[in-house]
């Protein structure tokens, strides 16, 4: 009798677990307003705003040639920011290393500037140098 009741609440607990991580997720339900676990979800939904990144510090120049990592800090001003502080960090091609006082065009989420991507030739993720497979971009 007490490896059925035991059996039947492992059941039910991953039951209520699965409903909960199902609940969390974008489908499932609708989730009240006030709900903080799907706050700032449909960050797609808002366009993209465009702005400038004033470079004020980056990492040391290697000497090796190629693409190389480059920590890059600055401030971002765009339509609805006023000189946010960021930094992030790019695998960049050496021949084209950024400076302080560089003016980088910037895309962000409209009021997130904190989700900020460069758009600059020399920049590319620092996941991978190549571009992906089928994309085109």
């Amino acid at each position: 009798m007490l490896i059925q009741l035991m059996f039947v609440l492992l059941i039910g607990g991953a039951l209520a677990a699965a409903l909960i991580y199902y609940r969390r997720g974008n489908g499932g339900g609708r989730a009240f307003s006030g709900d903080p676990m799907r706050a700032g979800r449909n960050d797609s939904l808002a366009g993209p705003e465009s702005g400038t990144l004033h470079v004020t510090g980056v990492s040391p120049r290697p000497d090796v040639p190629g693409e190389q990592y480059v920590t890059i800090t600055g401030s971002i001003s765009g339509p609805s920011v006023v000189a946010h502080e960021v930094y992030g960090r790019f695998a960049w091609d050496t021949f084209q290393w950024p400076a302080v006082g560089d003016q980088i065009p910037v895309l962000y989420p409209a009021g997130k500037p904190d989700k900020w991507q460069l758009a600059h030739p020399g920049a590319r993720p620092y996941f991978g140098s190549k571009k992906p497979k089928n994309q085109g971009y």
